[in-house]
This record gives structure tokens, C-alpha cells and sequence, in this order.
């Protein structure tokens, strides 16, 4: 079997690093909060070059404080994507704002050329998602945010390592939020995120997530629990000095796909601006739950980033939103196998199967 992950090898060559992360927490027995945390945030804002970070219990925990720090109301209206987990307009909707969805490009990302005529008197902010690993154009989004007084929040939970036109996603827009769930490409050994971006909102951001308060006694605002523990910011730091191996190697693997699937399936455009981080490789394939069913038949594990469209959630019927192509793409897309430590051998056999299963 070819299985979809392989987290296992990724744990054994960080193990000697790893394992001493966790001692350190039991050794001084600090679970929550203080140099740990600080030190991580440290190290984690210099890797994105962003000015400040805030660490988090989860990418969502991530999405909703930085709504939070934007001043996000009841009622205020939100554009982002329909092309995405559930977790983007989740937190949208837990402020009781309004999610408007636009449509995405051929790129998977949201379609900036549909967000003008998105834009009421009641938009607070622009909300994107670098999805599968890659930017939209984030030079033409803070222009449109510029000219209508928005914020720019990036939910970058499939990009760390990705760059923009040569810069580090993380960097880039008012708040960046980014996901270390085990399966991402810098992954904890549970859930954990982080917000970066301008000092102030992060600021804000390190309230919301404690209670509201700065001082232990002093609580300023409705917070919520969305703190980082120490283990994982421990463990997500151990990993660091490895992620760029690791990315390399994922796009070595992506690449060979794009150059020998091409022609055979749809495979993924990657943006002139970006430098993709290909948290997992898309292809698109008619009659797709044949072709799962025939991958798995031959001893491969593929996967399916994302069934629906947000715009076909029950949870968001009442908001609308026409968004055709999001809809068909999540009819035909699939996931392929694409971590670093997949061999030539292994990989050899998912272009064979893929490419035989197009020609039937």
C-alpha cells in the first residue's frame, strides 16, 4: 500500500529534537504561557519575517481572533472563498458577520476580479486562503483593500514556506494566520496556530485569546481559551530547522507529477507570482469516485481537498452566493500523494495507475 500521509517518517528524522521538546515541558513542568511560548513566537515571526506573532490552540483559534482584532461586528460582511475547509467562514459566522463568497480562479483562489462588485457599504474585510500551498495576487488585493478601507486577513493554513513574489507568506497583509495541525507542512503533535502580522492587531489578537485580558486580574473584552500549549509550540519550533528539506522535497515530487500527468489529467497551474508550498498536489479526473475506487484497488491512498463547496453547505445556505466554478472543481478534484519521503518507486506507480486510468 501507498498510503495518502507518511507522518511517521517525518517524526523519525526529527525524533532527537522532538523528544527533547517534550522533556523540556515535563522537566520544568511549564504547560501554558510564558518563555516558551515568547520564545516561539520569537523564532517563528523572524522565519516569516513578520513583525510580530501571536501562537494559538488551532488554525480556526487563529482565524477567529484575528476577526476579533479587526474589529469585526455583528452584521459586518466579509468576502472570502467557498473553496476552502469549513473553518474559514466558521470563524466568520461566529462573529455574527456575514460571509459573502466570490468565486475562485483557474489558480483554486479566490477570483480577484470578482471582488469589487462584492463590496457593499457593509464589507469590513477581505478574508483569502492560500489554498493547496500558493497565493492569489496579493499586490492587486491590497489595492482593492487600500481603495475601500478593508482589512487584508490571509488564512495561510496551506502555505507556510510559500512566497509571494519572492516574500515569505506571513508577512504580507495585515494578519496572517497559519495552521500547525499534524497533516500540515510544518505540523505540532496536536492542534495548534498562529496569528502574524501588524503589532497592534496582534496585540489585540494575544488579548482576545486569553479571556481578554493583559494582566492576569484585568479582563478588557469578551475573549475566548485559544492559547497555545507548550508541548506543541515546543514541537512545532523542533521542527523548523527541517521544513525546508521537507518542502523541497515535496516540490521535486509535485513537479515530476505536473510534468509526466500533464496532458493526462488537470493538473494545477502554479501562479507566475508564487513559489508553491504544495501542502497536498490536486489533479482534477471525471468520474472521480470510480477512479478512488480503482487507486485503492491497486494499493494507493488518494484523498479529496475539498467534497462541496462552501456554497453547498447547509450551514451557509442562508448566505447564497454564485459560485460555479468552485462548485464543479470539487465534483472532479483529487489529492494525490505527495510527501517528501514518497520514493521514485512509489511514484512511479501513481502516474502509471493515473495515467492508464485516463486512457479507459
Amino acid at each position: 500500500m501507498i498510503p495518502f500521509t507518511d507522518l511517521k517518517s517525518q517524526y523519525l528524522e526529527a525524533k532527537t529534537d522532538i523528544d527533547r521538546a517534550i522533556a523540556r515541558v515535563f522537566d520544568t513542568s511549564s504547560y501554558i504561557t510564558g518563555p516558551i511560548v515568547e520564545e516561539f513566537e520569537t523564532q517563528f515571526a523572524a522565519y516569516v519575517g513578520a513583525e510580530a506573532c501571536a501562537s494559538m490552540g488551532s488554525g480556526t483559534n487563529a482565524l477567529m481572533c484575528s476577526l476579533m482584532a479587526c474589529g469585526i461586528a455583528p452584521g459586518n460582511e466579509v468576502i472570502t472563498t467557498p473553496h476552502t475547509f469549513i473553518s474559514t467562514s466558521e470563524a466568520i459566522i461566529w462573529q455574527n458577520a456575514v460571509p459573502v463568497f466570490v468565486d475562485i480562479d483557474e489558480y483554486y483562489q479566490i477570483d480577484v476580479d470578482k471582488i469589487e462588485s462584492a463590496i457593499t457599504a457593509q464589507t469590513r474585510a477581505i478574508l483569502f486562503v492560500d489554498m493547496y500551498g500558493q497565493t492569489p495576487d496579493i499586490d492587486r488585493l491590497r489595492a482593492i483593500a487600500d481603495k475601500y478601507n478593508l482589512y487584508l486577513i490571509e488564512d495561510a493554513a496551506h502555505s507556510i514556506g510559500a512566497r509571494y513574489k519572492g516574500r515569505a507568506v506571513g508577512s504580507l497583509v495585515d494578519l496572517t494566520c497559519h495552521s500547525f495541525n499534524p497533516v500540515k507542512n510544518l505540523g505540532a503533535a496536536g492542534d495548534a496556530g498562529a496569528i502574524t502580522g501588524n503589532p497592534e492587531l496582534i496585540r489585540l489578537a494575544k488579548m482576545y485569546r486569553d479571556h481578554g485580558r493583559k494582566i492576569k486580574w484585568d479582563f478588557e473584552m469578551r475573549g475566548i481559551n485559544a492559547r497555545i500549549d507548550n508541548m506543541q509550540a515546543l514541537i512545532v519550533q523542533a521542527k523548523l530547522p527541517y521544513l525546508q528539506t521537507w518542502l523541497d522535497g515535496k516540490h521535486r515530487i509535485c513537479t515530476r507529477y505536473t510534468d509526466e500527468l500533464a496532458g493526462y489529467v488537470k493538473t494545477p497551474a502554479t501562479a507566475p507570482w508564487a513559489h508553491h508550498s504544495y501542502y497536498v498536489y490536486v489533479i482534477e479526473v471525471e468520474r472521480r469516485d470510480e477512479y478512488i475506487e480503482y487507486m485503492k484497488q491497486n494499493g494507493v491512498t488518494v484523498n479529496v481537498h475539498y467534497l462541496k463547496s462552501l456554497t453547498e453547505q447547509p450551514v451557509f445556505a442562508r448566505y447564497g452566493g454564485n459560485c460555479p466554478r468552485a462548485e464543479e472543481a470539487c465534483k472532479n478534484i483529487v489529492s494525490l500523494p505527495c510527501y517528501h519521503t514518497l520514493t521514485d518507486e512509489q511514484q512511479s506507480r501513481i502516474i502509471e495507475l493515473t495515467k492508464l486510468w485516463s486512457m479507459m
